[in-house]
């Protein structure tokens, strides 16, 4: 690929991302290394496994990739024999684990399969004896542990015992009263590695000893004491054996490390190569990418594409496709309607998708793979080499005309600007024709009328604008394919406020054919926006028909479930009463067998005969009832304008109720039969005429209309205690129930909280609630409890 391309379509910003991305330095070697495949393949393979990245993040989250060094010129070190100092064995021991951490962590699941990170994964040697032996022997970069051998733990155990002696005997020095006139204080210091103590100068015959240092002053000699001469000069060789075991120990571990140098360097790479593919994944992830879908016929069709580098909660997204129908695009529109953008957006998804990267679209976008990428986009007219806007294009586009192929994507921003307008377009066309015959694809911008007539007539070119509002005078960045583009010249200016004889005059400047085509474009965006209208209003009438079917299907089968149980249940109600009048029928016969037994006239008998008629007459009508219940009935016309409070009888189970509730949307009314209440559908249901005093004969009527009449929706427990208010309250609760008021307010106060929690405890298992709390502001707080009856 061409440096100017990859630096015009901004091909090294998105590097600097994917770089922030990366672990290690190990990663930023690679993805500075990153450039555009052109073997398919090899982008296939890249794509692939930047997915397994991506997927991989998305499961499990982070990956363990901390603590991974660049290590391979110490692991080349050590292989000649070169020790390496504590921290840089630190670093090679840090390495080693998070190699050996990442390899656990990938090749662990069973679940999924990532053929290429788990071979790269798998490849990864690991030294978990090596890590150990560091890590026991070191304990920061300046620090080697006791661990690291016995001998060094011997040394310092003397080191310390000596110490002590020789302060002890300092000690000894300064608190006697024959040295502390000389001493200027009495402490012990140290001067290089030797211990000394404080004397005045004009004292210093006084002490026997090396002098070693003097203050700034003067005034003080720092006086090594000839008694622990012998004593520093031990504990100095002990100090020298610690260094000489130290350095023992750090060769030994780096003469271990250079044994498998060559699998350190090996780790090193794949390390780095896992860093860079995880970066790739996570830029995916950040950016909402996917991988595109890869082909060799030089076909691309991205699906709302979002350029990467713009506000991801602003950017218009992209919808473009080329190297079907037509292998050249011409795209019109007004300045700043997003053109430049759109070339752009194409150029740098090429980019990316070659060099392995996921791209900001819809899943279906279709990517190719290209020899190569060539762009003129931007201004570049250079003083220095005396280049005019025209010319410095034009030398670009002799540069690509030179070197494009057949299996090239060329995109031209403004092609043919800069010059006089007639030739400009003139040259435009013989590029654009020149690139077509070759069979390369081109994307063009233009403002150029004589362009969008080429599109129309030249097989294999098609037009193509970027919307404008005029009513708003903004673009919306749409782009439009297979509409040329209109200026808007005229009417932005008439919208700005320039006098119609004005842009009346300037009409008669241009020539007829170019009004009538002008005029045709607008016409055909007129015609496009409301069939897009129309499009958007019979897919919501569409919807909405889909969601009245679904609803339909839904009430319909709630229908069917509602009937199956309704006459499982009577099955079961049947079963239970033929149970029942059998085991009835059982035993009266045998109470007549007994009698039979004890001797009765032939009269008696004539009666037992005729009881066993009327036995078995009662289970032949009983066999009937069970089958109006097994099969329900239903009405002969279905009811219509039910209200709460009509009479109505249940056919299905002949029986007789008053309406509580209507919902004509279910069909259904919640019916009140005696002390039960249903939800019977409408059909099933006949209107009665019933007089009050009808109501009122049968005793259960009676009840419950005085019940509903009488009853009050709050009960007041204060001043009893908690049995007489549970016996008040079970009492309330079955004739709150029966008057079928929805809820009620138990009254109990505040106080010690016994009687409020004993009634809570008792609603908890109460047959008829089905859900209660504590009051609100408003309703009595604390001191009442709201129910709500089933």
């Amino acid at each position: 690929m061409k440096e100017k391309s990859l630096r015009v379509l901004e091909y090294f910003k998105i590097i600097e991302m994917l770089k922030e991305k990366v672990s290690s330095s190990l990663g930023a070697r690679y993805v500075e290394k990153l450039t555009p495949s052109t073997d398919y393949e090899e982008v296939v393979q890249m794509q692939k496994e930047t997915s397994e990245a991506q997927s991989i993040i998305i499961k499990r989250g982070s990956i363990p990739l901390g603590g991974i060094h660049d290590i391979e010129f110490l692991a080349k070190k050590t292989k000649i024999g070169s020790p390496l100092d504590a921290g840089q064995l630190l670093m090679v021991a840090d390495t080693l684990r998070g190699g050996r951490l990442l390899k656990n962590s990938i090749n662990n699941s069973e679940e999924e399969s990532y053929p290429i990170i788990q071979s790269l994964a798998s490849s990864l040697f690991t030294f978990k004896d090596i890590e150990d032996n560091i890590y026991n022997a070191i304990v920061s970069e300046v620090e080697i542990s006791d661990n690291a051998s016995p001998e060094l733990r011997s040394i310092r155990r003397r080191i310390v015992q000596k110490n002590q002696s020789i302060r002890s005997k300092l000690n000894s020095i300064i608190s006697s009263t024959t040295y502390q006139k000389f001493l200027q204080d009495a402490i012990i210091t140290m001067r290089g590695d030797r211990f000394v103590v404080p004397v005045k100068q004009e004292y210093k015959s006084n002490v026997p000893g090396i002098v070693h240092d003097q203050s700034s002053s003067g005034a003080t000699l720092f006086i090594e004491p000839m008694a622990i001469v012998n004593m520093n000069n031990e504990l100095r060789e002990l100090k020298l054996k610690e260094r000489e075991e130290i350095e023992k120990i750090l060769k030994e571990l780096s003469e271990m490390i250079g044994e498998v140098a060559d699998e350190i360097i090996s780790n090193i790479e794949i390390l780095g190569k896992l860093d860079f593919i995880f970066a790739k994944g996570k830029l995916s992830i950040s950016m909402k990418a996917i991988e595109p879908n890869l082909n060799n016929e030089k076909y691309l069709n991205i699906k709302n594409g979002r350029h990467p580098l713009l506000d991801p909660q602003s950017v218009v997204p992209t919808n473009i496709w080329i190297g079907k129908d037509f292998n050249t695009l011409v795209i019109t529109g007004p300045n700043t309607g997003g053109k430049t953008v759109t070339l752009k957006t194409v150029g740098l998804f090429c980019l990316m998708t070659q060099s392995g990267l996921h791209i900001p679209a819809d899943f279906g976008t279709i990517m190719c793979v290209y020899d190569n990428v060539f762009s003129d986009i931007g201004d570049e007219q250079s003083i220095e080499q005396s280049l005019s806007t025209f010319s410095s294009h034009m030398t670009n586009i002799v540069d690509i005309l030179s070197e494009v192929t057949e299996n090239s994507l060329v995109l031209f921003d403004e092609l043919g600007a800069g010059t006089d307008p007639v030739e400009g377009a003139a040259l435009a066309m013989a590029i654009l024709d020149d690139l077509y015959n070759l069979g390369a694809l081109t994307i063009a911008t233009t403002h150029y009328s004589e362009l969008k007539h080429y599109a129309l007539t030249k097989k294999g070119v098609e037009n193509a604008s970027v919307e404008f509002n005029i009513e708003t005078l903004s673009p919306t960045y749409n782009l439009l394919i297979g509409v040329p583009g209109k200026s808007n010249a005229f009417e932005i200016s008439k919208r700005l406020g320039l006098n119609d004889y004005i842009i009346g005059k300037a009409k008669e400047f241009i020539n007829s054919e170019n009004i009538e085509f002008e005029d045709l474009l607008q016409s055909i965006e007129k015609n496009r926006l409301k069939t897009i209208e129309e499009k958007e209003e019979a897919k919501r009438l569409k919807e909405e028909a889909r969601k009245l079917k679904e609803e339909y299907e839904q009430k319909v089968e709630k229908v069917a479930l509602r009937r199956e149980k309704i006459v499982e249940e009577a099955k079961r109600e049947a079963s239970k009463i033929l149970r029942n009048s059998k085991e009835e029928a059982d035993r009266l016969i045998k109470e007549i067998r007994k009698l039979e037994k004890e001797g009765f006239s032939s009269e008696k008998n004539k009666k037992i005969e005729n009881m066993r008629r009327e036995i078995s007459k009662s289970m032949g009508s009983l066999q009937g009832s069970v089958k109006n219940i097994i099969i329900p009935k239903v009405a002969k016309k279905q009811v219509k304008d039910l209200k709460p409070g009509d009479e109505v009888k249940v056919v299905s189970l002949n029986q007789q109720g008053s309406v509580l509730s209507v919902d004509n949307d279910k069909k259904e009314a919640q019916v009140q039969i005696g002390i039960m209440k249903m939800n019977l559908p409408f059909a099933s249901l006949e209107k009665i005429k019933s007089s009050k005093k009808d109501v009122l004969k049968t005793g259960a009527g009676k009840i419950l209309k005085k019940k509903a009449r009488n009853i009050k929706q709050e009960i007041d427990l204060r001043g009893m205690n908690l049995e007489e208010a549970m016996v008040e309250v079970d009492k309330y609760l079955d004739d709150a129930y029966l008057s079928g008021i929805p809820k009620a307010t138990i009254i109990h106060g505040i106080g010690t909280g016994v009687l409020k929690a004993g009634i809570k405890e008792m609603l908890k298992k109460h047959k008829h609630i089905k859900s209660y709390r504590d009051g609100i502001y408003g309703e009595g707080g604390a001191g009442v409890t709201i129910v709500e009856f089933k």
